[in-house]
């Protein structure tokens, strides 16, 4: 407290004119217009210039935060055009890989699966074209990968299919550049797989060989993707090979479908049975 007074006497001249100094000042701009506006104009350019030196300083440290963000919207930008070029190649894909399965000489017609069910013994597939568009009962119904199943019920716009994911389905297949030959069923639980049956014991195979159609029968030209060789079961009279096979075609995500016009099978089939008959006439 000594010390202060003691500064206080011996610079007391000085701090009383630093407070008459700031009184005439305040009155000097408190009672002249003049001076008032001037001194009103320059606190505010002081202030502007530091409320903008203030906010170039912030807007600088918050630029790490503006890039990250930018970041993020960029990836997600990024990862939406790259599954929308998916979906378009996906759909490109599937059109052309149907139509990729349905040999030279025959005619399709394309069609989309608008109900199916992969979980219950005797699965069903609703497709988008029935009579009015040229389908008829018994025909083959294909996708870009591989079988799916027969035509079963005909209404004018909608048509029923049987899959391979049936208990009544029964195609007539064979192990690709082997030429062994059986028929496919499903036995229900799993819809990515089934079994090839009646396969015969002296029967040279390997596990991924390519089961195809036969071409045995007038619903499925002969070539068409069915599946691979997973690993292989001697049948219940020990007298055949059970074949298990994964299916090509995932009934889960199925939308394309063709249906394949069997009028030249049929033709050809009724050709064989004519020539057959005659051979056997001409015997008796």
């Amino acid at each position: 407290m000594r010390n202060l007074f003691e500064f206080l006497s011996k610079y007391y001249h000085w701090l009383l004119f630093v407070i008459l100094e700031a009184a005439s000042v305040s009155l000097l701009f408190s009672y002249n217009n003049y001076q008032s506006s001037v001194w009103f104009s320059s606190a505010n350019a002081v202030s502007g210039k530091v409320y903008e030196w203030s906010s170039a300083v912030s807007s600088y440290f918050e630029l790490a935060n503006i890039n990250e963000d930018l970041t993020k919207r960029n990836t997600s930008l990024e990862l939406q055009l790259a599954s929308a070029k998916k979906t378009i190649a996906r759909l490109t894909e599937d059109s052309t890989a149907v139509l990729a399965q349905i040999p030279d000489g025959y005619k399709s017609i394309q069609a989309k699966v608008v109900h199916s069910s992969t979980d219950k013994p005797d699965n069903l597939i609703t497709i988008d074209k029935g009579s009015a568009d040229g389908i008829r009962k018994d025909m083959g119904v294909v996708s870009g990968d591989g079988v799916v199943g027969i035509v079963y019920l005909v209404g004018t716009h909608y048509s029923v299919v049987i899959p391979v994911l049936n208990s009544q389905s029964n195609i007539s297949c064979t192990i690709r550049r082997r030429g062994f030959f059986g028929y496919l069923r499903w036995p229900g639980k799993e819809s990515g797989y089934a079994f090839v049956e009646d396969v015969p014991r002296h029967a040279h195979y390997a596990k991924g060989d390519i089961i195809e159609t036969s071409g045995y029968s007038s619903v499925f030209p002969k070539g068409i993707t069915v599946g691979k060789v997973i690993c292989t079961f001697n049948s219940a009279d020990g007298m055949s090979y059970r074949i298990k096979v994964r299916l090509a075609t995932d009934f889960t995500n199925l939308r394309d479908v063709c249906v394949i016009d069997n009028a030249p099978m049929q033709e050809q089939l009724d050709i064989l049975r004519a020539a057959q008959d005659s051979i056997a006439t001409r015997q008796n």
